[in-house]
């Protein structure tokens, strides 16, 4: 198997049995996202703890394969890691799916950046980066405590 199919192998398996999705058990943060062009939508649950650390993250929404499968990606990832690092995480994210080669954080070891790298080839298609990415806003927003709606748009 090539990595081009490994890379839709996992975008697939994600997109048909999303990881995390529902409400976490008395979340302290959440936010949600939507991208207008496509319709997706997302609301990003998180349960963080006195030292910041995200004890527990979900997701419920719906939108398309690869909207589905990055949230899903994203809430595996984050999942037990500080704040600090999960926002190192997104930003290093962001970056590859916009311009950066490949993925540099620290915070992630070598099969999550290959789960993250499957999601690299949406930046041949600038609607799907919305797509990809609406998740990881969102994300961001409820780290932030923003109550405004993530929209892609804006």
């Amino acid at each position: 198997m090539n990595l081009k199919e490994l890379y839709q192998e996992i975008i697939l398996e994600h997109g048909k049995n999303p990881r995390n999705l529902g409400k976490v058990h008395e979340f302290n943060k959440d936010a949600k996202g939507h991208n207008p062009l496509c319709g997706d939508n997302v609301h990003v649950y998180l349960k963080l703890n006195g030292q910041k650390i995200v004890e527990d993250i979900s997701f419920e929404g719906s939108g398309c394969a690869i909207s589905m499968a990055s949230a899903s990606i994203m809430t595996d990832l984050i999942k037990g890691k500080n704040e600090h690092e999960a926002k190192e995480i997104v930003e290093d994210f962001l970056g590859m799916i916009k311009e950066n080669p490949d993925l540099k954080s620290e915070y992630l070891k070598d099969d999550e950046k290959t789960k993250l790298m499957c999601l690299s080839g949406v930046k041949q298609y600038p609607m799907r980066v919305k797509c990809a990415t609406l998740s990881w806003h969102t994300l961001t927003s409820a780290m932030d405590n923003s109550k405004e709606i993530t929209n892609t748009e804006s």
